[in-house]
């Protein structure tokens, strides 16, 4: 097989265990702290958060993989081997303070590695068929995560009966067994050492925010949207799991670890599954600007309609059109430095990119559940809305760029190193 197939083949197979992580970081380590050690906000803002501390470390890593000559899917098998070692812990000891720990250090060692994956569909994907081929392995991911969403949801909700929820230590060491699979399929994919951007400095990547006027604006104006987006994205637990706490609410069902998976991890992913295809292929011929106003919509719909419901039918409407949105997010959030960035730099393009995302997912879950003790949830998501909506045309002032990028033409010098 040449370095496309081989890529595609092991992506495919890691997409499996990837659904498997998915459901571990949008629904179950928080259900955990919730149901299980009753964390206070202040805890479950952390866990929300402990992607970020991986996304920060992006220039770094980059940086550092570089120095020591290391092949992109080398690192990456390393760091995720990393992350199942943390699980294994986390299933064998039950305390509260090791599983917060455990699941900071896990999450950060795997978001770690998601420049250097980018760097691999930059080298492996042609230009042309690199959001075709990615969107169809995220289709495996979605049924994945879909399929044990809705399995492990339903035998937590049977295990518990009317009693709190126990330590799901069998829910830990399949997620380890998924690290291990992921690690396995890294090890496999064809890559070359990076090519570090110019100086020493372990951050020196930043430059790139400096000297790219066109990259400076965008991370501008996605900071804006994926605050608004983000910080009402663990909440989302919140309002469900843990509702009986607020009183400018009450839903009008019970919700059990069963109805939360479903919202939360089922009917999303089955509107990505359904979804993704199609946003693979406009992300190849589309304007990216547009593209990703138009995604914008769909979250800001999501979390106008998600906050301002009660009822089961409101909740799973809302939550198909997270998932139609987030579909073409992966692909858009993924994808988009191999548009702009030269192609010996899309690792630390990337980087930046994760870096600053990462602040943004640090700051927004505290920021949420800080505002959740002032305002309603309803009226923080129509903030939220209005700074999604109002960045999206900020990105969009910037139309013409766009449609270089479509067309395949460069928008950077290359720096020489």
């Amino acid at each position: 097989m040449d370095r496309t197939e081989t890529t595609y083949f092991y992506e495919r197979l890691r997409a499996v265990s990837s659904g498997v992580i998915e459901t571990a970081v949008t629904t179950f380590l928080l259900l955990i702290a919730v149901e299980v050690f009753q964390f206070g906000a202040t805890a479950k803002a952390l866990i929300a958060a402990a992607g970020a501390l991986g996304f920060l470390a992006g220039p770094l890593v980059v940086s550092r993989v570089a120095e020591l000559g290391w092949t992109t899917s080398k690192a990456a098998s390393r760091l995720t081997l990393a992350a199942m070692g943390c699980y294994l812990v986390l299933a064998a000891v039950d305390n509260q303070w090791v599983f917060m720990a455990g699941v900071i250090i896990s999450t950060t060692l795997a978001t770690a590695a998601i420049p250097l994956v980018t760097q691999i569909y930059q080298e492996n994907y042609p230009a042309k068929k690199r959001g075709r081929l990615f969107s169809r392995a995220a289709m495996i991911r979605i049924v994945s995560a879909g399929i044990f969403g809705l399995l492990a949801g339903w035998i937590l909700t049977d295990g518990q009966s009317d009693e709190t929820m126990s330590y799901p230590r069998w829910l830990l060491l399949v997620f380890a067994c998924a690290f291990a699979m992921g690690a396995f399929c890294y090890s496999r994919l064809p890559s070359k050492p990076l090519k570090g951007a110019k100086g020493t400095h372990p951050f020196r990547s930043l430059r790139f925010v400096k000297e790219d006027k066109l990259f400076r604006h965008i991370l501008i104006c996605w900071m804006l949207f994926g605050i608004g987006n983000l910080m009402l994205f663990p909440l989302r637990v919140e309002y469900l799991a843990n509702s009986e706490a607020y009183d400018d609410y009450k839903l009008a069902f019970e919700p059990t670890p069963a109805r939360i998976a479903l919202i939360l991890v089922f009917i999303p992913n089955v509107a990505k599954l359904i979804c993704s295809p199609f946003w693979g292929r406009l992300f190849d011929k589309m304007n990216f600007f547009v593209l990703r106003v138009v995604l914008n919509f769909f979250f800001a719909t999501s979390l106008l309609l998600f906050f301002h419901s009660e009822s089961m039918l409101g909740l799973c409407l809302a939550a198909a059109l997270f998932g139609i949105g987030n579909s073409g997010g992966e692909v858009a959030w993924s994808l988009w430095v191999t548009k702009f960035a030269p192609a010996k730099h899309v690792a630390d393009y990337m980087s930046v990119h994760v870096f600053f995302n990462g602040i943004r997912i640090f700051l927004s879950p505290f920021l949420g559940f800080w505002l959740m003790g002032y305002v309603s949830a309803s009226s923080l998501s129509l903030f939220s809305a209005g700074l999604i909506i109002a960045s999206s045309l900020a990105l969009l002032s910037d139309y013409p760029s766009g449609e270089k990028a479509r067309r395949g033409a460069a928008l950077t010098e290359e720096v020489t190193d």
